[in-house]
């Protein structure tokens, strides 16, 4: 066996105890003499001013009379309720920390995050619906590809983004809680293909067209868009203009509904425009002319199917008891209505009647089996318009039987 070093271990304890502490001879006085008592040994200090870091500290003795397992005593001078380390029993920011009957202390900032983040969390659920978290994070996104211009807009100027997050956000409340419209026969918009949507117009105000387009946006199987067309005044307005565009709406005539309807949209037309929309109160849901009949011409010249819309409810919204002729040549625009609040109650006059809606869709009338030239064929357009005026009249008319009240 060879021979092994051997390190005396006072050595050792003076590398640990550090210089500067006088050299002693006790180690072989203690051989030489034979000493039958040791000499005491004095405290060891708290720290080591030379010791290396991460040295593992001096174990102390322990008795043999001692049980294997004893608990450690708490340091001198640290008292139950007093700060000491971490960890150690009686220590107040630790983990084994305790109050004065022994019980264990919660941290004080980490329950008051806690009950903050339950409150912050539950006010969230309850504006914003149970998948709050998420929808929050769609918005950030949606928030940063607007800044980064990470979205595209077609030569119309229609935002697709912009109208699904915002513009349909802000339109369902009324779709849904206000007007609580009723939606039947939404499969007969085609899921794809170009469609020509025909509706009726009335309300004062061109709320029915943005209805109508909700109903298409959010009912379809589909998720299709209703692209409207709209008159010359809508796209003059400062405001009004930037929004239709941005909605998907475009200028009503020949050429746009052409390509729209080529490209495979669903185009939405209201043929009695303000003669409709501005009709008095007497006259709710009496059909005005549909015009020389351009749209069937569009729908015959593409060949896409015409779908007859019937929508009741918008009539009693703005109920138009009279119309200042001179205040609207005044203003530029087609009518000023007068209704029992408006304008007798200023800005609340605008508030629409909270009234129960119905938009049916009825079947697509067919025009592919006829030939692109038969759209100037005059009587057959004629027969046409006259065809879906009479359809929609005849739905209204059903529509207004079914009801049970103008509200509910």
């Amino acid at each position: 066996m060879a021979d092994a070093k051997v390190i005396p271990f006072d050595e050792d304890t003076r590398a640990r105890r550090g210089p500067g502490r006088p050299r002693g001879r006790a180690g072989s006085r203690k051989k030489n003499e034979g000493a039958a008592s040791a000499t005491p040994l004095s405290a060891v200090p708290a720290e080591f001013p030379n010791e290396p870091a991460g040295a593992p500290e001096p174990r102390a003795p322990r008795d043999d009379a001692d049980p294997a397992g004893a608990p450690a005593t708490a340091p001198e001078g640290v008292q139950q309720g007093q700060d000491g380390p971490a960890g150690a029993p009686g220590a107040t920011g630790g983990t084994g920390a305790t109050d004065g009957a022994g019980a264990p202390r919660t941290a004080p900032a980490s329950g008051v995050a806690e009950a903050l983040g339950d409150v912050l969390g539950g006010a969230a659920e309850r504006l914003m619906g149970a998948r709050w978290d998420r929808k929050v994070a769609h918005g950030l996104s949606f928030l940063r590809r607007r800044i980064t211009g990470d979205y595209e807009v077609d030569e119309f100027g229609y935002d697709e983004q912009l109208t699904d997050q915002v513009l349909m956000s802000v339109l369902r409340p009324f779709f849904d809680q206000y007007f609580r419209v009723e939606v039947k026969g939404i499969e007969n918009i085609p899921a794809e293909g170009g469609a020509l949507v025909v509706a009726n117009h009335s309300g004062t105000l061109p709320l029915d067209g943005l209805m109508a387009q909700v109903a298409v946006h959010d009912h379809h199987p589909a998720g299709r868009h209703l692209r409207l067309l709209a008159a010359d005044l809508v796209f003059v307005l400062p405001v009004v203009n930037e929004l239709a565009r941005k909605a998907g709406h475009t200028l009503a005539c020949t050429e746009d509904a052409q390509l729209l309807l080529e490209r495979g949209e669903v185009v939405g037309v209201m043929p009695e425009g303000f003669k409709g929309l501005g009709k008095p109160f007497a006259d709710r849901y009496k059909l005005q002319r549909f015009g020389r009949g351009g749209f069937v011409a569009t729908a015959l010249k593409t060949g896409a199917p015409i779908i007859p819309c019937s929508i009741v409810g918008a009539e009693e919204i703005y109920p138009m008891v009279g119309n200042s002729k001179t205040l609207a040549r005044l203003l530029g625009v087609p009518y000023f209505p007068v209704t029992p609040t408006f304008p007798w109650l200023g800005p609340l006059g605008l508030v629409p009647l909270p009234t129960k809606w119905t938009i049916q869709f009825g079947e697509p009338i067919r025009t592919d089996h006829y030939p692109p030239e038969a759209a100037e064929d005059p009587m057959l357009v004629f027969n046409l318009t006259d065809q879906v005026r009479e359809t929609i009249q005849h739905t209204l008319y059903k529509l207004l039987v079914q009801r049970r009240s103008v509200f509910f």
